[in-house]
């Protein structure tokens, strides 16, 4: 039984498909899970204090998305 030229082409699309999805499984498997991140703050050692800090100056006018597209 031989199969037709358009369906091989949904055969070999069906099969790397599986096999893509077979290998992306077992990736998955063996991967170690990320470690989760610390919910605790950072030390302060890094940190600037409050009155140290300078101010930041933004220069022109803040961003609006144009929600209109007739409209300029």
């Amino acid at each position: 039984m031989r199969l037709r030229e358009a369906n091989r082409n949904l055969l070999l699309l069906g099969s790397f498909t599986l096999l893509s999805v077979a290998a992306a499984g077992i990736v998955a498997l063996l991967d170690p899970a990320p470690v989760p991140a610390n919910a605790a703050p950072r030390s302060t050692a890094n940190q600037v204090p409050a009155h140290r800090q300078t101010a930041v100056r933004i220069v022109g006018t803040p961003f609006v998305p144009n929600t209109n597209p007739r409209q300029r």
